[in-house]
């Protein structure tokens, strides 16, 4: 049978529809003239994509399509690049036209009210409820995860003005004083640090009167474990880094968002000096080219003092040839604590981690071998070579070794960061250094590793408080992010908020943890709690998850069924 072939022409179709336009948005000029003027003089590179972002989102208290668009089309990037890095930031506020074309204003400002553990345990949630109502329709109220101030709960940002053991009335005088700066806490500035002996030690390794090998040994024989979480030893790691091949890099993690902690924010508000010198040592000894900081979002007053502190290196080195210098700012994610998610954001990408081999110290940021540490890790560098490594690892007790800063927050009388021998318990802990339980409230039971580090009875109370002690438990220490129960706490809603958490911060790369978070909440928020079903996806969890988000979020539930079963009968 013959085919009939009826041409194209004759149909009446073109081959080729003709586009009215190019495909995709395109760029508004006037966004792109605004876009131009927020960014400056600013670098136009790829990895400064999140900086580009803030300063658009500083200046015009939003994102806006046009804008995206623009900034797009100004770095040379596709749009799918720009939006999905603003919308994995929970500090963007990413908006779209409305279906008349309209692009609503942004909120004259913005009250984030932590609901993390330490403030809910002080009453965050009855805050979150009264302020909408006393502030009004302009002012927009968000039930934000940890904001670092845990010592200080309930806990509050104006703007990014910090209201410490806030009320509904001193959230509404700093709303109408139009969240004027916080004010730098005193400390150590750069001409006292020089006086007090400061960056001597740096000068003495620069002109070849300490030698980095002796320093590198000083280091190992000290002991020091890395104090962001992980307990990597310190030297080591020095010693890994330096023997792979140059260029190296260094990334310096100051983005402390699990819920309890605040141990660096503390530090470096006191003695923003020490930490640097002791990260200028590290990058001396290893030979690194470049520095990247990595500091959370919440801690603007912090980012003011660093940013002083580093002009001041530059104007006024204690040594020539200093290492290149990046301070980057986060944007409300959790993940980014975790070393590779962290690396991923400074890039300008959302902040997922990698898969690993290989790992941070063989191929780290822009694909180099990368010096990765945590803020308090570089702090107590100047101590120990000062005071020689035995200094370091004589203290402790209970047969451990060292100093750990503990966050303690929750129902004591002192809380705060309390510097103690490595190794003290926590009943210890809460008698010598945060003078006892509140008044009407008795030790019920306590976190010992912040959000992920489980929950453990008063009964366990003796447990000693190191890296590796906690895990026959089920628990770890973690950053040592102590948060105190009385008797007038639940574990079990102590787990739903820390499941709540876990959920909302998970980025959502791999289906355990997105999933698995999402499940177990709906499950641990029943009255009666399905085990057979926690104790399937805990396994799937810890198994299957990417990264330490998934593996550790179990940890508070599975505390509770094994230690509070009271609690669920």
């Amino acid at each position: 049978m013959n085919q009939v072939v009826i041409p194209l022409e004759a149909t009446g179709l073109s081959r080729q529809r003709k586009r009215r336009q190019p495909k995709g948005r395109q760029v508004d000029a006037a966004a792109l003239a605004e876009v131009r003027v927020a960014l400056g003089d600013m670098p136009r590179r790829r990895d400064l994509l999140i900086e580009h972002l803030h300063c658009i989102n500083d200046r015009y208290g939003q994102l806006a399509m046009p804008h995206l668009v623009a900034l797009a089309s100004e770095l040379r990037l596709s749009m799918t690049e720009v939006y999905e890095v603003a919308t994995f930031y929970h500090h963007f506020d990413v908006v779209r036209e409305d279906a008349d074309g309209q692009i609503a204003p942004p909120p004259a400002l913005t009250v984030r009210v932590c609901e993390g553990i330490a403030c809910e345990l002080a009453g965050a949630q009855a805050l979150i409820d009264k302020l909408p109502a006393l502030l009004g329709t302009e002012v927009r109220v968000i039930a934000a995860p940890c904001i670092g101030r845990c010592e200080k709960a309930p806990a509050a940002l104006v703007g990014q003005n910090p209201v410490d053991n806030a009320t509904a009335e001193t959230i509404g005088t700093a709303v109408e004083a139009k969240a004027v700066r916080h004010a730098p806490e005193p400390h150590i500035d750069y001409d006292a640090y020089r006086r007090d002996g400061g960056y001597a030690l740096l000068k003495a390794l620069a002109g070849g009167g300490l030698e980095p090998d002796a320093v590198l040994a000083t280091m190992e024989d000290s002991g020091l474990r890395g104090l962001g979480g992980a307990g990597f030893p310190t030297g080591r790691k020095w010693r890994i880094v330096r023997g792979e091949a140059a260029p190296r890099l260094m990334a310096v993690n100051i983005d402390e968002g699990e819920p309890g902690t605040f141990k660096d924010r503390v530090y470096l508000e006191r003695d923003p000096h020490r930490f640097l010198e002791g990260m200028l040592i590290a990058a001396r000894v290893v030979d690194v080219a470049a520095i990247y900081i990595y500091l959370r979002d919440e801690y603007a007053g912090c980012r003011a003092l660093l940013a002083e502190a580093l002009q001041q290196l530059q104007q006024d080195p204690p040594v020539a040839r200093l290492p290149r210098i990046e301070l980057r700012r986060g944007a409300g994610a959790y993940i980014c604590g975790e070393e590779s998610a962290m690396i991923e954001s400074i890039e300008g990408k959302r902040g997922m981690p990698r898969l690993r081999p290989p790992y941070v110290a063989q191929v780290g940021l822009f694909g180099r071998p990368t010096l990765e540490h945590n803020f308090e890790t570089l702090y107590w560098v100047r101590d120990i070579i000062e005071k020689g490594a035995e200094w370091f690892a004589s203290q402790g007790r209970n047969g451990r070794k060292g100093l750990r800063s503990f966050s303690v927050s929750g129902r004591v009388r002192r809380p705060g960061v309390h510097l103690a021998p490595a190794g003290i318990t926590v009943r210890e802990l809460i008698d010598e250094y945060c003078g006892g339980m509140l008044d009407g409230h008795a030790f019920y039971g306590y976190l010992p590793g912040g959000a992920s580090g489980g929950i453990l009875p008063a009964a366990m109370g003796n447990i000693p408080l190191d890296f590796d002690t906690l895990q026959p438990y089920g628990c770890f220490i973690g950053s040592a992010a102590i948060v105190i129960l009385s008797d007038h706490d639940s574990a079990t809603q102590a787990a739903r908020n820390l499941m709540h958490f876990f959920k909302h911060e998970s980025c959502g790369q791999c289906t355990p943890c997105r999933t698995g978070t999402a499940k177990t909440l709906d499950l641990i928020r029943q009255p009666k709690w399905d085990l057979a079903a926690l104790d399937d996806l805990s396994a799937v969890m810890r198994d299957a998850s990417i990264c330490g988000l998934g593996q550790a979020a179990p940890n508070p539930v599975d505390c509770v069924i094994k230690y509070f079963p009271h609690e669920l009968a």
